[in-house]
């Protein structure tokens, strides 16, 4: 992957070289904070699974249980998507907009399987599905726009 340094380390301004430093210091420091909230998210999908397995009635999950666990799961996995941000702007100093999209994709995802529609205005439902789709199109035109880019190289 071709290196974008947006936050050079040396620059002819000491202090404009230091920010940037102190900047890429942070963004690292985001990194570790991102690993322990994922492994908080797994521990507390752990702990709710058995929570709710060993309630009465025992060992059965009621479909509100399940929507539960599985909006906890997907917390965990928008959590490793945002780790993978971070790695990703690390690594190449640039933003990756395709996983950026990626990750409210999912955000959205999540969003809609744990939605209860009897609580929503139909304002509300549309303005997620307006979401939805338009996230789906740019993710669409991006993943488009990449292949024109980048040809395949396995030819």
């Amino acid at each position: 992957m071709e290196k974008h340094d947006e936050l050079p380390t040396e620059h002819d301004d000491k202090l404009i070289a230091f920010l940037h430093k102190a900047i890429k210091i942070a963004v690292k420091a985001l990194a570790i904070l991102m690993v322990v909230v994922i492994f908080w998210g797994v521990a507390d999908v752990i702990y709710v699974l058995y929570q709710n397995l060993t309630a009465p009635p025992f060992m059965l999950l009621r479909i509100a249980d399940i929507f539960k666990t599985f909006a906890a799961f997907l917390a965990v996995l928008i959590a490793v998507e945002i780790f993978q941000n971070i790695v990703m702007y690390l690594r190449t100093d640039v933003i990756p907009i395709k996983l950026v999209v990626a990750t409210a994709l999912m955000a959205i995802a999540r969003k809609v399987i744990i939605i209860d529609f009897d609580m929503l205005s139909a304002i509300h439902i549309f303005a997620t599905a307006a979401v939805v789709l338009s996230l789906g199109v740019t993710y669409y035109l991006i993943s488009n726009l990449h292949k024109d880019i980048d040809p395949p190289t396995h030819l």
